[in-house]
């Protein structure tokens, strides 16, 4: 049974930073992709950040230069550096985790099999 588990939310000031994790397990397949999606109030759930099993990446416009996504393979867990947080960063962030594996579909939250239960971020003026 594969359970992905996020931490690392919280409330912080705007240009202020967070470290989200998310630890995997029970997945066994070689391949393989993973990603940070994220869902504020009223919105639809929308794509931040994704890494394929040979270390592509792919971000969303609205993150780009100030998040970085990264993995731990030997941890099994997934990481996202949230750098120079701003008010609409505000959601709940969910790990995701795709049997696929297909690079160009990263940021596509229908790609994923596998989800976690979600870590809020709250970013104040």
């Amino acid at each position: 049974q594969v359970q992905l588990v996020e931490s690392g939310g919280g409330s912080v000031q705007a240009g202020g930073s967070l470290r989200l994790s998310c630890a995997a397990s029970g997945y066994t397949g070689s391949t393989h992709s993973m990603g940070w999606f994220r869902q504020a109030p009223g919105k639809e759930r929308e794509g931040v950040a994704g890494v394929d099993s040979y270390g592509q990446t792919s971000y969303a416009d609205s993150v780009k230069g100030r998040f970085t996504i990264s993995k731990d393979n030997a941890k099994n867990t997934l990481y996202l550096q949230m750098n120079s947080l701003k008010p609409e960063d505000t959601a709940m962030y969910y790990c995701a985790l795709s049997r696929t594996g297909r690079w160009w579909l990263l940021l596509a939250a229908a790609e994923y099999n596998y989800w976690g239960q979600g870590t809020q971020v709250t970013v104040s003026s």
